[in-house]
């Protein structure tokens, strides 16, 4: 396929790239600084801009069969969810149809597979801005006319792939670990791809 991905030198992101090109598919890899991945591949394109830029996000759109946004945006900003924005509406004028967006566990119905940490510490408090940030991503996917999967990884970790992890757990799960590595996040989105089991759903992701 031809996909193209959103926050591609991210820590998610950078995963997807090398992920979706180890299967096959040809990439284009969005970012303001694409260079900084540093992979060789013919199968990979590189294409610089700001995903704030919304005649540069429809540009990227051409030609492409499914898109996979991780933007990240550190602690402060909006970037995720306008970000987001731009990329729903330049799908939507292109006539694209396939969005896997990660947002993070807590949002909306999964509030109740955190712990009190997450909960009231952790986005409560210290990353408030960052919480809020995608709760309007997910508005903004959810409002559209896309066929999306919003996929929800709890806390990020730099272990290795295991591709054994719990997904599409209800509310009141137990047992969860709320950690999931970087790369099973990418693996997971990826699988997404070819299952539509998780379409027009909201996946939490966690060991």
């Amino acid at each position: 396929m031809q996909l193209l991905v959103f926050g591609a030198t991210g820590s998610v992101g950078r995963h997807v790239v090398e992920q979706a090109l180890a299967q096959g598919h040809i990439v284009t890899a969005f970012a303001r600084n694409p260079q900084k991945l540093d992979i060789q591949n013919p199968h990979l394109k590189l294409f610089q801009g700001d995903v704030m830029d919304f005649p540069t996000v429809e540009r990227a759109m051409q030609g492409q069969d499914a898109v996979l946004c991780s933007l990240g945006a550190g602690r402060n900003g909006i970037i995720r969810s306008e970000g987001t924005r731009n990329i729903v509406q330049a799908m939507e004028n292109a006539s694209k149809s396939r969005l896997i967006c990660q947002t993070t566990l807590g949002v909306g119905d999964s509030r109740g597979n955190l712990d009190f940490f997450w909960k009231y510490i952790m986005f409560g408090l210290l990353l408030r801005p960052v919480y809020a940030d995608h709760v309007t991503q997910e508005a903004y996917v959810k409002e559209s006319n896309l066929d999306w999967t919003i996929v929800r990884p709890a806390a990020f970790t730099d272990k290795p792939k295991t591709g054994v992890y719990l997904h599409g757990f209800p509310a009141d799960q137990q047992g969860l670990t709320l950690t999931i590595s970087r790369v099973d996040v990418a693996d997971f989105m990826l699988q997404q791809l070819q299952d539509n089991t998780y379409l027009l759903k909201t996946p939490g992701l966690s060991y």
